[in-house]
């Protein structure tokens, strides 16, 4: 199922939902980075990645969504990140989510033995990432799924047809396209990410444009939903946390 479109909306809640969730994202602060599976702090708190190719606005969004000019830093140049950013959700005291901002993938640029070496790292981490919860991927609107988006997509897909991770898309930069071109791309978007679906599987897409604030508000509430445990329950079990490469 696809549960998000550009069309649908987020967890129902009204106009005190929609500012509750914007107030959550708000609280994202810098946590700590990694170059390693094995530096991330283990933690039971739910933890949503957020991926997407160089030059796709993942950094843009993240920053967004977080309502900060800077949380999330972009490379002057493409690719040259090369670490993942953690940063802690909700109250101070008592943080109920952690965003990871996984480095950008496909630019060209990037010599091939860090390329391998981020590859390795990022299959890992979707697929044994113990507190994973849930991935949010970019794909720029304009382009749809390129080879690298639906090799991301392969990486995670087990556990998200389990539904163990959820998985959003958001189609960026959505403003740079016409309705007819934006209808078009959310209808191929769909018709990639139904390969997915399954009973269990919780997989939504949405257009999203940073600049005109876009699925802002929708995403906001969708990611907070994520990160809601109910009352005497802990995070899923999963595998352990990959060893170091």
């Amino acid at each position: 199922m696809l549960p998000m479109t550009s069309d649908a909306t987020a967890p129902q809640g009204g106009a005190h939902a929609t500012r509750a969730a914007l107030a959550w994202a708000h609280t994202a602060r810098f946590l700590t980075t990694a170059s390693q599976l094995d530096q991330l702090p283990g933690n039971d708190l739910a933890e949503i990645a957020f991926v997407g190719r160089s030059n796709a606005g993942k950094s843009t969004a993240i920053n967004t969504l977080a309502q900060q000019r800077q949380l999330a830093f972009a490379s002057k140049t493409p690719g040259r990140t090369q670490h993942i950013n953690l940063f802690e959700v909700g109250p101070r005291e008592a943080p109920d989510a952690v965003w990871a901002d996984l480095p950008g993938y496909g630019y060209a640029a990037v010599e091939r033995a860090a390329k391998l070496r981020w590859q390795k790292v990022m299959a890992d981490y979707l697929a044994l990432r113990r507190n994973l919860a849930g991935v949010v991927q970019m794909v720029d609107s304009r382009h749809g799924f390129t080879a690298l988006d639906r090799q991301l997509l392969e990486w995670v897909a087990p556990r998200v047809a389990t539904g163990e991770v959820r998985l959003l898309v958001l189609l960026t930069k959505a403003d740079k396209l016409n309705r007819k071109e934006a209808a078009a791309s959310l209808r191929t978007a769909q018709e990639v990410l139904a390969e997915l679906a399954t009973e269990q599987a919780d997989v939504g897409v949405t257009l999203f444009s940073a600049l005109k604030r876009q699925g802002v508000e929708d995403v906001a509430q969708v990611l907070q939903s994520w990160c809601v445990v109910p009352p005497g329950e802990g995070p899923a079990a999963g595998p352990a946390d990959p060893p170091a490469a």
